[in-house]
């Protein structure tokens, strides 16, 4: 199956693609882990937080489907508009299962953020962590009834989403439970390490050197 945009890009070429990547018979360490969607490509620049945490996490992308890199832990990417393609949104959920996805991370915004409660509807029971790409757009993706959950993170916050889709599948892959021992471990140090820095150096120094620390804000 060919990993390269077809000749004629269609709605229909995207459905076949998924559909017969559903019918493939791999094994689950040849297929991408972590699906992430979102609504449009103008979401990447928010998005791309959660493709920065897997790979600090180990992960490859996957752009072949019947190729997978070499990393075992993998995620793939496509844009899944839930207004304009629903078509897309169904296929994608209904197939995800299938195609050997075990979680999936999916962004959207504006008001009607519906593609990561949708997805978590279609794709049940397969864990959906959205991710609002706005503000206004967080009361519409943490809408679920009651029986249709999703787990979902602040605006903007792709990376943690990310985060906790490693860590749902840490629950079966003891490396993957490490790699977050060690990544959480390194965060601990950047905060002590800057907490001497600037104790130790003085704010004035340490607010000229403010370049060299790698301590999150958060």
């Amino acid at each position: 199956m060919p990993a390269h945009t077809p000749n004629e890009p269609t709605i229909q070429a995207l459905l076949d693609r998924l559909h017969t990547q559903a019918d493939t018979d791999l094994t689950t360490a040849e297929t991408p882990d972590v699906g992430i969607i979102m609504g449009s490509d103008s979401d990447l620049d928010t998005m791309v937080g959660a493709h920065e945490a897997l790979d600090k996490l180990g992960f490859d992308e996957q752009t072949e489907f019947m190729t997978s890199p070499d990393a075992r832990f993998t995620y793939e990417t496509y844009v899944v508009s839930a207004h304009r393609t629903p078509q897309v949104l169904y296929a994608y959920g209904e197939t995800a299962a299938d195609r050997g996805i075990d979680v999936i991370i999916a962004g959207a915004g504006g008001k009607s953020a519906d593609l990561p409660n949708m997805t978590a509807s279609i794709a049940y029971p397969i864990p959906v962590i959205g991710v609002p790409v706005q503000e206004k757009s967080v009361d519409s993706v943490i809408g679920m009834p009651t029986g249709a959950p999703i787990v979902a993170v602040d605006a903007g916050k792709s990376h943690n989403a990310a985060l906790s889709a490693a860590q749902i599948l840490s629950r079966e892959h003891d490396v993957l439970k490490t790699r977050l021992e060690e990544y959480h471990t390194a965060l601990i140090t950047d905060v002590a390490a800057d907490s001497f820095r600037m104790h130790d150096a003085g704010i004035n120094t340490f607010r000229a050197n403010d370049g060299e620390s790698g301590t999150s804000n958060e």
